[in-house]
Order: structure tokens, then sequence, then C-alpha cells
């Protein structure tokens, strides 16, 4: 299963962390690391281009 997956689940309610983990195969303590760092990873930065060539 897809890890981006699985971590989607957890932050819209349907599964709970320590599903999420088990999934994972991560500890407790290991998942909300690993969630911080999936956060700051998921939204790039839009840049802005002109229409313009």
């Amino acid at each position: 299963m897809d890890k981006r997956k699985v971590i989607a689940a957890y932050r819209r309610g349907f599964i709970s962390s320590h599903e999420c983990a088990q999934i994972l195969g991560l500890d407790n303590v290991d998942l909300l690391g690993f969630v911080r760092d999936t956060a700051s990873d998921s939204k790039p930065a839009l840049s802005k281009q002109s229409v313009r060539s």
C-alpha cells in the first residue's frame, strides 16, 4: 500500500495512529515524526510564471 495514502487516511480520521503505525511498520513515536516530515514535502510551492514566454 502507498505510504501517502495511509498517511492521508490517518489525517482524515479514517484510521487511528496505532493502525497507521502498524501499516507503515513504525512505532507510534516514529509515526509522528514521519507524518510531520511528509507534511512539509506534500505541499510543493507553486511559482508564479508569466503567460508570455
